[in-house]
């Protein structure tokens, strides 16, 4: 058990979402919100589905990445940056700095997925693989940034991470404008810790809940005690939802704002991405399908409300959809 980061909601005013949602336009994709007949008549209500499986590079990740990026001195970029990622960061952090014009390194696990691994090395980072776990993919980094001079841009512990995946909700707000439930993928918990905190700044009357898989349920646990708990292994076939604990920096935010956190099985991730596939015709990765696994699954609370599962990634391995 280890103590959770401080929280400043100044921080996370709606003045600094307005901030990263003016750096993003034009830039980041405005994606879809979608609805599907049959998915809402499984799920017992009025479900959408946001479709950032659709963003450049394939996942939310791109927003923070690059809205963090742009943040960053001329001397900063000039030096390059680096990061730890399963793969959908890493894509984004790889696309954002070639925009900016920056050196990126990328350290990956050792069993990344073939067409993350390819397509972030596509955008023209240098990547190295170690471990499979983040903390193993963060000692690397972390060394390798103090020996270049290279600035690190994290997943999820950097408040301008979580204020740029926030810009998300505001999209939501604007395209299902009566939503009253949304239901978010939660790993190191950037996205969810995002949501969190713009829901707080733009509708305190939305219900959240993140959603993560039962065998590494390691941010279900947290909320439970109420401080951030370490889980032993995380092998779910959700390969960015691989984390052991909740980030500091989004932990006391999720904390304060979250519903609750809702586990999902294995055999109910593959069972909605196919949903989602055969129904819906959307492509959507195990991470980013957890969401609508709840939704399909995990109704109860929600019955009969306006929903709207954020579909967070796409990029898979096309061999897991026939699993």
């Amino acid at each position: 058990m280890q103590p959770s980061g401080t929280l400043d909601w100044n921080v996370y005013r709606r003045g600094a979402f307005e901030e990263a949602r003016h750096v993003l336009e034009g830039v980041a994709h405005r994606t879809p919100v979608v609805q599907c007949r049959t998915l809402s008549e499984h799920a017992g209500c009025d479900l959408s589905l946001k479709c950032e499986n659709l963003q450049r590079a394939g996942a939310f990740k791109f927003r923070g990445a690059y809205y963090m990026m742009s943040t960053l001195s001329k001397e900063e970029r000039k030096r390059g940056v680096i990061t730890y990622s399963s793969g959908n960061h890493a894509q984004a952090v790889a696309l954002a700095a070639r925009m900016f014009d920056t050196r990126a390194v990328v350290v990956m696990p050792d069993d990344a997925v073939g067409v993350k691994l390819a397509a972030t090395r596509t955008y023209g980072a240098e990547v190295l693989q170690q471990g499979r776990t983040p903390q193993e993919r963060k000692a690397r980094a972390e060394v390798l940034a103090r020996e270049g001079g290279l600035t690190m841009v994290p997943g999820y512990e950097d408040p301008r991470i979580l204020l740029g995946q926030g810009t998300t909700l505001i999209e939501i707000l604007a395209q299902a404008p009566k939503v009253e439930v949304l239901l978010v993928p939660v790993g190191g918990g950037g996205l969810l810790g995002g949501i969190c905190a713009a829901a707080r700044a733009y509708r305190p009357g939305l219900t959240v809940y993140g959603v993560e898989p039962e065998i590494a349920d390691d941010w279900a646990r947290s909320i439970e005690a109420g401080n951030i708990v370490s889980i032993e292994s995380a092998d779910t076939i959700a390969d960015g939802l691989r984390s052991l604990e909740p980030g500091e920096i989004p932990f006391p935010v999720v904390r304060e704002v979250v519903q609750g956190i809702i586990r999902v099985s294995e055999n109910e991730i593959r069972e909605a991405m196919h949903l989602l596939l055969s129904r819906a015709k959307l492509v959507v990765e195990p991470s980013g399908a957890v969401a609508t696994a709840a939704a399909l699954f995990h109704n109860e609370p929600f019955r009969g409300r306006q929903v709207v599962a954020l579909l967070s990634g796409g990029n898979v391995d096309l061999g897991k959809l026939f699993e």
